[in-house]
């Protein structure tokens, strides 16, 4: 029998986490509540996490430096920050910083569930009947969907799952201009904003990481949005 998936709640707002846990649990996942960033680790230390969400704001030090941390050692676990609802530059460290996404207070547990749901789903925590995924390649690099890997000219390309989930976007239609709205919809299951300059933080970091020449695949369409600028092959990939 497959477990359900185990959710990590770090607020320092016993109210928060208290109605948290009892809506998590009521939408069918186990979850482990902490209070602050030495919590946090205890939980990490002390359980498997299948994903994180995290408030920014703790007692004992940033939830952005906690998620620094993590993806520091190497961590994948998905991380979805809490921020207050005006604070933009959070939200674009956060994500720079290797946050899968991100939520502003006050919100609405359902969006929450929603957006635990889609990050699980990206990343093939939540079972589907979904195809056999295709391995792509393109200009020396190879994209593997399955394993969420890619590898270079240069060898292994490290990616969160944001990047990589912004990567598979476009390589599922090179040549096509994608626009900011089209690629939130697409890579995160929601509408932009009109303000939201988060696709804009992914397509920097994925062409840092490219690197070199690679970095100018994606191109910048003025008034259009993003294009993947390379050819790009596909085949099944193993079952």
């Amino acid at each position: 029998m497959t477990m359900a998936p185990r959710i990590l709640v770090v607020d320092d707002d016993p109210e928060i986490r208290k109605l948290l846990a009892r809506y998590v649990e009521s939408q069918g996942f186990r979850v482990l509540l902490a209070a602050s960033c030495s919590e946090l680790h205890e939980q990490l230390a002390t359980h498997h996490v299948d994903l994180i969400v995290l408030d920014v704001m703790l007692p004992d030090g940033s939830g952005l430096d906690a998620c620094r941390d993590l993806r520091a050692a190497r961590s994948n676990v998905p991380i979805i920050l809490l921020t207050a609802l005006k604070e933009d530059v959070d939200r674009i460290i956060g994500l720079e910083i290797g946050a899968d996404d991100y939520l502003g207070k006050p919100f609405n547990p359902r969006e929450l569930i929603a957006r635990v749901r889609a990050v699980l789903r990206r990343r093939g925590d939540v079972p589907t009947e979904a195809p056999v995924e295709k391995v792509y390649t393109f200009e020396g690099f190879v994209a593997d969907p399955q394993t969420r890997s890619v590898v270079g000219p240069n060898g292994e390309v490290e990616l969160t799952g944001a990047e990589f989930d912004l990567l598979k976007t476009f390589l599922e239609r090179p040549g096509r201009v994608l626009s900011r709205d089209q690629l939130l919809d697409l890579t995160r299951g929601r509408e932009g904003d009109g303000f939201d300059r988060s696709i804009d933080v992914l397509v920097s970091r994925l062409r840092r990481k490219l690197g070199g020449k690679h970095s100018q695949l994606i191109k910048t369409v003025r008034n259009g949005g993003y294009q993947l600028a390379a050819k790009v092959d596909s085949e099944e990939g193993p079952a």
